[in-house]
């Protein structure tokens, strides 16, 4: 009988070993599970230490402390997301006292990728070729999120969110300063004059997503808006956001 006893404390004692391996090993399973997910999710946004291209996030008027102000906010929006290791300019003109600064000699000579790591463009030459059109999926932020436009029927009205695609540049679509019936908001300081700056679409749409005109499908030189405060960049479907290129 006290074999029996005996025999019965040995199975449950091999019982007991066996479940608390079975649980150790579930364990370790559950924490490689946890550990694997978690780099899956580091993989999914995009490398933005690779960035050396975007739209601001934030919304602004004409009033953006000049050039060098402009420049700081787009350092600062790419410092938040590990991309500060370059030198950021805003891709801007400037009347400068009669001494034109022009965007496009800002922003170095590229190439320049976005924040979902895709090439907006090799170089200044293919930026600003005939065929460089606004594309919601490629002019994107910093979170490499799509500006709100024509593309997804954004206008504020019945609950849509408004319309944001007009990106502020002073520029032609050569990036070169426009001073005929538009104006940089006094270089970038005021946001009282009118009318507004030359502005892009993000989208490179128009009014129901129409690409017939090249005013619509510009992404950096479509048409001006109606004045440098608040209100007037929104009048015509923009928040003052503009563009950030590394010159490095």
């Amino acid at each position: 009988m006290s074999k029996i006893i005996l025999s019965m404390q040995t199975l449950a004692q091999q019982s007991r070993a066996v479940f608390a391996c079975a649980v150790a090993l579930c364990s370790f399973a559950a924490c490689s599970d946890n550990e694997d997910d978690g780099d899956d999710a580091s993989e999914g946004g995009g490398n933005t230490s690779e960035m050396t291209f975007f739209v601001t996030s934030t919304d602004h008027d004409g009033d953006l402390g000049g050039l060098d102000g402009a420049d700081e906010i787009c350092d600062d929006l790419a410092t938040a997301v590990g991309a500060g290791d370059h030198t950021w300019r805003a891709y801007l003109s400037a009347e400068n006292d009669g001494s034109p600064i022009h965007a496009r000699s800002r922003i170095g000579n590229g190439p320049w990728m976005n924040a979902a790591g895709e090439m907006l463009a090799p170089n200044l030459e293919a930026l600003h070729s005939a065929s460089m059109n606004g594309n919601a999926e490629m002019f994107i932020d910093e979170n490499g999120d799509r500006i709100d436009g024509q593309w997804n029927g954004s206008n504020g009205m019945n609950g849509s969110p408004p319309n944001q695609h007009d990106v502020m540049t002073g520029s032609d679509e050569n990036g070169m300063l426009i001073m005929d019936m538009v104006t940089t908001c006094d270089d970038w300081t005021s946001n009282t004059l009118t009318p507004g700056p030359q502005v892009g679409h993000t989208d490179g749409m128009g009014p129901g997503m129409d690409t017939s005109m090249r005013n619509y499908t510009s992404w950096n030189g479509g048409h001006a808006a109606a004045g440098c405060s608040a209100a007037d960049l929104q009048m015509r479907g923009g928040a003052g956001k503009f563009y950030c290129f590394a010159a490095d």
